[in-house]
């Protein structure tokens, strides 16, 4: 998949604030591949509504919604963001939710005129091993449990996965021809803030990933950049100068 620097830069709008939220997006047009919006705004507002508004500026939409619930509502939810139009590039689901799950997700967006990329959110990237050992009794260790996860999204049918940069290699050797979405990316520059396992841009882009989430350094940087278009332009150029192979 040959993408630019700039393609592969998903930026969060994590707000609940849709004015905000599109003021964002208009300052960023044309210099990343699209937008994240998740359930904050999407509860404050309504996805219909956001997913209009992130439309009107220009913007593509990645919904991430971490659809995690029955299958035949998870199958209801996804035509209803089918419904949406082609502006929605991806959607999430839980691989927690399971296969049957997971599948009855496939063959709802397959039964559609268009659909999004369907990705399985495997672990947080808030979780670390000791979170995942002891308060949610999972044996493996994170790496082993998340290309397991990432093993049942690709048989169920799903496009992609979203995992944590440190789990990206060992997906991309699991998994040839899944897609990759790494959260948790923080240039030097940034701070990490409530997330754990978090890598740099270009160090994620060499380990397999395809595309890079990344929110607060872009939509709130430091105060010696001057506003997220900068931000925004400075990453793109360190991922230029980092990792030229892409």
């Amino acid at each position: 998949m040959s993408l630019s620097p700039r393609e592969r830069i998903l930026v969060a709008l994590d707000t609940p604030d849709l004015a905000g939220a599109v003021a964002l997006a208009e300052q960023l047009r044309g210099l990343v591949g699209g937008f994240k919006v998740g359930l904050e705004i999407c509860t404050a507002i309504g996805a219909p509504q956001v997913v209009a508004a992130i439309a009107a500026v220009g913007g593509s939409v990645f919904l991430d919604l971490k659809l995690h619930d029955i299958p035949n509502t998870v199958a209801g939810a996804v035509r209803a963001v089918c419904a949406m139009g082609p502006v929605v590039r991806m959607l999430t689901l839980h691989c927690a939710g399971g296969s049957a799950m997971l599948r009855a997700a496939v063959a709802a967006a397959q039964g559609m005129p268009q659909r999004p990329l369907l990705l399985g959110v495997t672990v947080l990237t808030s979780l670390d091993a000791t979170a995942l050992a002891a308060e949610l009794q999972v044996a493996p260790s994170v790496t082993d449990y998340v290309v397991h996860l990432a093993r049942m999204a690709q048989a169920c049918g799903l496009d992609g996965v979203v995992a944590s940069p440190h789990e990206v290699s060992a997906i991309r050797a699991a998994c040839p021809g899944l897609r990759i979405v790494t959260p948790g990316i923080r240039p030097p520059w940034a701070a990490e803030g409530d997330q754990r396992r978090v890598m740099a841009p270009a160090a994620a882009l060499r380990a397999g990933a395809d595309y890079l989430v990344i929110g607060r350094p872009i939509t709130n940087p430091p105060p010696v950049i001057a506003d997220p278009a900068a931000a925004a332009a400075r990453i793109v150029a360190e991922i230029e100068q980092d990792y030229v192979a892409l």
